[in-house]
Order: structure tokens, then sequence, then C-alpha cells
């Protein structure tokens, strides 16, 4: 794992995943459909308009058309909404949900009790029923992560949750270091999946989101755009830089300063700019094109995913797993999610996209853009609430919530499960995101869910 200093599924399956919106399990309200005036998914999250760039990247790097590369965006979107709903109807039952095939038209929710196949099977998806629930998988990964600190070892540098196979699994040069690290743990091993690998995954170090900016002698780029109150700034990795760090822009010419940054444990960063320097919502696309950003909606595992960085340009693959560990020479950075994405370095602190929704800044990886390789960002959603900030969108608004008596928050992070009110109404969340002007509860379904 190297360490750059610089900074089953065809066209019926798709009619399957359209109609999983529509389709509600008989008595079960947690799996109700929104209203058919609704909006779809897809439009809420912006899949139904994909930019040309974004939409050529992924025929060029996940082999397929373009009329593929539209029904599989719209596909993941719909997809994202219905596996939201079964996790808050599933409760602890609940394993996880992925999509898979070419255009992602079948999505699959895993469940530890038989008896939630029903549901999940009325609901438009398919089930599979397995042992550990993503609790008790979670948990014991929080069991690896805190070990990690205490004793680390660059030889099972890589750990995440797999839904897909229902382990914790933990990635390893040598066999014999990841027995021992999971030993010195405690915990279960029957829930720990060991998988040989020579990848050494390190930072990336080399203002719209994909744009170069310089520390120095160093070189990273720029995540998304952002803001707090009147300061502009965007965010970045952790590893690029440190607060009170001075910054330079593209073309050299002065642009801000580090305000905070975490690395190891987490790797982000915000810059602020100066007056000289304006936030838009928008990242470097193919051929240097702009991609607008509506949002930031995480996508599920096995989503297409696509990244900018001033390096290699634009990039895509999917998503394999989030809520990763990862050890650099430096020390375990957790929570990032893996993408078969390549990267390499000077890229590092770049956005990462599905369609138009914000998904995270580059961290680090292997390999690189010539052979292929697999990649890990910070995922953006914790990076804005930490810091209070607000991503620059092509829907933001700085005023507020149009509802007095409401518990929803513009510009608030919300997690799956989350309960708000508005207009006197309960909603419960589906979807990690940030609230956007706009995307009040009862205008996206497929965010929220009135209970």
């Amino acid at each position: 794992m190297k360490l750059h200093r610089h900074a089953r599924a065809g066209c019926a399956a798709l009619t399957v995943v359209g109609a999983l919106a529509l389709t509600a399990a008989p008595g079960a309200a947690a799996t109700e459909p929104p209203a058919p005036s609704a909006p779809s998914a897809a439009e809420t999250l912006g899949a139904d308009r994909p930019a040309p760039a974004l939409l050529r990247a992924m025929e060029r790097d996940l082999g397929i058309t373009q009329a593929q590369a539209e029904k599989r965006l719209a596909n993941e979107a719909e997809a994202g909404a219905v596996a939201g709903r079964l996790q808050n109807a599933l409760g602890r039952d609940f394993a996880g949900a992925w999509v898979k095939g070419a255009l992602s038209a079948t999505v699959t929710v895993a469940t530890t009790d038989p008896a939630d196949v029903r549901v999940i099977e009325a609901a438009g998806a398919e089930a599979e029923v397995v042992r550990y629930g993503l609790t008790e998988l979670e948990s014991a990964k929080s069991s690896l992560d805190r070990a990690a600190v205490r004793s680390r070892s660059l030889d099972a540098p890589v750990w995440y949750v797999d839904v897909r196979t229902n382990t914790v699994t933990l990635q390893a040069a040598k066999r014999s270091a990841a027995e021992a690290f999971i030993t010195a743990t405690g915990v279960d091993r029957g829930l720990v999946r060991v998988r040989t690998s020579t990848e050494r995954p390190r930072p990336l170090y080399d203002i719209r989101g994909g744009d170069a900016f310089y520390i120095g002698t160093g070189r990273c780029s720029v995540g998304f755009a952002v803001t707090t109150g009147t300061q502009q700034g965007f965010v970045t990795a952790g590893h690029c830089g440190t607060a009170g760090t001075a910054t330079s822009g593209f073309n050299r010419i002065a642009q801000g300063t580090f305000q905070a940054s975490t690395f190891p444990g987490s790797d982000h960063s915000w810059v602020a700019t100066n007056t000289d320097w304006t936030a838009t919502p928008y990242v470097n696309g193919q051929n240097g094109q702009n991609l607008q950003v509506t949002g930031s909606t995480e996508a599920l595992v096995g989503a297409s995913i696509c990244r900018s960085g001033s390096t290699t340009g634009w990039h895509c693959g999917t998503i394999e797993q989030h809520n990763t560990s990862v050890s650099y020479l430096e020390g375990t950075v957790n929570g990032l999610t893996r993408t078969t994405v390549c990267a390499e370095p000077g890229d590092s602190g770049g956005p990462y996209v599905a369609g138009s929704q914000a998904q995270g800044v580059t961290s680090g990886g292997s390999g690189d853009c010539t052979s292929g390789g697999t990649t890990f960002h910070q995922p953006v959603n914790p990076v804005l609430e930490e810091y209070g900030l607000t991503l620059k969108t092509t829907t933001t608004d700085p005023g507020e919530a149009d509802d007095a008596g409401a518990t929803w928050t513009l510009g608030k992070v919300y997690r799956v499960g989350d309960q708000v009110g508005y207009d006197g109404s309960t909603y419960r969340c589906l979807q990690p995101h940030q609230a956007q002007q706009g995307w009040q509860p009862p205008n996206v379904p497929a965010l929220w869910q009135r209970i």
C-alpha cells in the first residue's frame, strides 16, 4: 500500500426497479410508496437529467451505452429510496442493500429474519436471508477500528463491512497479520472474512471541484465548494494541509487558508477562500466541462460513481463498500468508501459524484489510471456536519425553511431513520443527505417518508 506525499439484470428487470416506489407491502405502512403525483427519486436527485460529460465517462469506464448509463442512474436513484424505506421497516433485522447488473436494475435487501422476505419482495426488491444484521457487523468493525489505534499493521491495511458477503472483510498482504489483528480485538471470528491482497492504499497528495490547488510545492485537488454564512471556500482531504496553512489556486494566485483539518482518524479539511474567489456549484467534468452538483444524497453499494482530479481528470467506477477503515503509514482513517475508480498523486481531495449528487473527497488508493486501481473517499456529509458547512449546489438558498413550525432544517445533515416534523406531520429520513432548498419533506418522497 503505497503513499503519495502530494498532495442479474436486463431490460425486464429494469421494469421491476422502476416499479419499486409504486408497490407497497400489504399492511406495512413503513414501505408505503409516495403519492402518484409526487416526483420520482430520479427527478428529485437529478438522475433524470445527467450531464453529457458524466454519461460519456460512464460509457468509457463501465463499458455501457449512453442509454444504459441513463437507465442505470435512474434505477440507482429509485433503488436508494426503496432501500431506505425497507431499512426503516426492518429495523435491526436489516443487513444491508445493494444494486447489481449492468443497469443496476435489481436491488437486493438482506435481512436476518425469514419473515421479512414477504415485505421485501412486496416492495419490489430481492430478499436475501443472512446470519448477521448490519448493526452487528458495524459493531464488529468498530472493534477493529479501536484496536487499530492501539496497534497498527500495514500488513492488514483495509477493513470494511461488506453487505454483499454479510461479513466484516479484512484485506491483508499477510494472513498471519490479519489473524493476529482479529485476535487482538476479541471480535467473533465468524464475523470476519480475511481477503489477501497486495494493495497498499496511500493518500493521493497532490476551485470548481477537481481543479488543482497548491500548498507550497505540494498539489491537491479541490473537493466541493461550500459556504458558511457569507464565507466561501471548499472541502478537500485532510492530508493535503493543516489548519493555518495558506493555499494558492490552479493559477498560483493566493487563494485561502485551511480552517480545520483532520488526518488520520478521518481525512477531511476545509479551506476558506479570499474575496478573489467565488464558490460555484460545479465540478470539473470530462474535457473541462462543468458538471453541476444538486445535493449530497449517499449512493448505495454497487452504484456507479465518478471522480474528478487535477492529475487524471474524469474517471468512473462503482461503489464497493461504505464504512471502510484504511491504515496508511501516518495512521488509520475510518469511515471511508471503497470504489473501483482509479486515481493518482495530485488527485487527492478531488470530488466523487453519483449522478449530480456529491459523495466525497479522494483520500487514497492503490494502482493507477493506466493499469486500474482502487480508491477510497471521505464521505462529504460528515465533513459538512462537523464543520457546519453548506454544500454549494444549483438549488442552494440561504433562506430559512418556509414552515415556522418545522423541525426540518435547511442545511442540516440527515441520516436514515432520523425523524422531523414539518407542517404538522412527522417524516422519517430514507437516505443520507444535506437538506437543500426545495427538499422539504413533503416535496421529496425519495428522501422522506411520512409516518
